[in-house]
């Protein structure tokens, strides 16, 4: 394994590793000796004082530290560690097919958002940049990385194509950063992970950046990180104290006209389900009702992944319906509330959900819909999580009509269940009702 030593010992962090404390903490950007140009840049675009993470974790990145930071989603981490990126490729040219520096990360949407935040320093830094995802066309990702590319921005399945068709050698890669590790880990790819590591240079740099550090993580951690500065800015469950945490308890049979009125809402909300056929069918019953919705999941194609988000950014639509995808790297300004119309999972799950909110400093609410038999794993989930949430039980307005009578709403995406019949009269008839139910919420508000 093409890996630097590592010693005994366990971190705060969960993963056994050598830590160190590295330098104090930076107290300003101007403090860190950054190139004069670079400051000028942030300082245009509102980057003035560094966040804790960055605070933390530049200082030991800057002098080729090994790092590993955790913080909550939202905190900064994205210039924790792509300002000490671009810095220290700055100035160096890669050859053809040769990157210098690599950021891994889980998703398309992550990819995007770590190249929007670090194109405009790439740019002022002469840096070359590029990303390669899947779903958009490789061919042009091959053309760019024959043309030079100094940061290459990846997830690990497109880099393991374009390795295997010799488009992308990894032997020139000085720095690597592994963000959000714990996820590449859960979806699987924790193999394409340690062969990327294995290929990049052995005396190179890592830095190893995550809301959470657990399970394969500590693999990582052991196998591949040297002496690593450890910064970890917030708890481990990675709570927000500026975000503040509903539990709505409902009876199954109003979850649907509950989710609605929430939705109908002023302003902008990111409503989670569990499946994709789920957000799907909630999409289509939100229009239906005359409120401006997009679906977002992995059964989307990027190009229309995209489309829809940007649409949400832009307040085309105000209402985002969305599997897991979107629990991590979406970056939506001056979002305020964030539903679990179905639970999550888990505590992990919550935190990255809960995590489209509340960023930068910025507060938000995330309010979580419980049926009677979803209490109990729920309540465990809270506590994993180290929140305790204001606890809410009510029904739907008089005169919300809810979907199938007395029967229980199964139809948003829960794991259990199968949906209720009905007749396509009483379906239309259903549509009808919720549709002006949705309007004398929106008219009363």
């Amino acid at each position: 394994m093409n890996a630097k030593p590592s010693n005994t010992g366990r971190s705060s962090a969960g993963a056994s590793q050598p830590v160190s404390p590295g330098q104090p903490p930076a107290v300003s950007f101007d403090a860190l000796g950054l190139p004069s140009e670079l400051v000028a840049a942030m300082t245009a675009l509102g980057v003035t004082e560094p966040f804790p993470i960055q605070a933390a974790t530049l200082p030991g990145a800057l002098a080729g530290r090994d790092v590993l930071g955790r913080a909550r989603t939202g905190s900064g981490k994205t210039l924790a560690f792509g300002l000490a990126l671009l810095v220290r490729t700055a100035g160096l040219r890669a050859d053809a097919k040769r990157p210098l520096a690599l950021v891994l990360v889980p998703t398309r949407e992550l990819a995007q958002q770590v190249s929007d935040a670090l194109t405009p320093y790439a740019q002022t830094l002469k840096v070359r940049l590029a990303t390669v995802v899947g779903g958009l066309s490789i061919n042009r990702q091959q053309a760019a990385l024959r043309a030079g590319v100094d940061v290459l921005i990846a997830t690990p399945g497109r880099l393991t194509d374009l390795v295997e068709r010799r488009d992308c050698h990894l032997d020139q890669v000085r720095i690597t950063v592994l963000d959000e590790a714990d996820q590449m880990c859960d979806l699987g790819f924790l193999p394409q992970v340690t062969q990327t590591l294995d290929q990049v240079r052995p005396d190179g740099q890592r830095l190893l950046f995550s809301a959470t550090l657990d399970k394969d993580v500590e693999q990582l951690v052991r196998g591949y990180l040297h002496d690593p500065v450890l910064a970890s800015v917030d708890p481990a469950a990675g709570s927000v104290t500026t975000m503040e945490h509903h539990v709505l308890n409902i009876h199954a049979a109003d979850k649907y006209a509950t989710a609605t009125e929430i939705a109908a809402r002023d302003g902008r909300v990111l409503m989670f389900l569990d499946t994709k056929a789920g957000v799907d069918q909630f999409t289509r019953h939100l229009r239906a009702s005359g409120i401006r919705a997009g679906a977002l999941h992995s059964g989307k194609s990027q190009p229309q992944r995209t489309h829809t988000l940007g649409q949400f950014k832009d307040g085309e639509i105000t209402v985002l319906v969305a599997t897991n995808v979107a629990a991590r790297g979406i970056h939506i300004d001056t979002l305020d509330l964030v539903v679990n119309v179905d639970p999550p999972a888990d505590a992990k799950d919550y935190v990255h959900r809960g995590g489209r909110t509340a960023r930068a400093g910025e507060s938000g609410t995330v309010v979580t819909l419980v049926t009677p038999n979803q209490r109990r794993d729920v309540n465990r989930m809270m506590s994993e999580a180290g929140i305790r949430p204001t606890v809410t039980s009510r029904r739907p307005p008089a005169g919300t009509k809810t979907s199938g009578g007395n029967a229980p709403f199964r139809g948003l995406g829960s794991r259990t269940g199968r949906p209720a019949k009905e007749s396509r009269k009483t379906a239309e008839a259903r549509k009808i009702a919720e549709a002006r139910a949705a309007a004398r919420v929106r008219k009363g508000r």
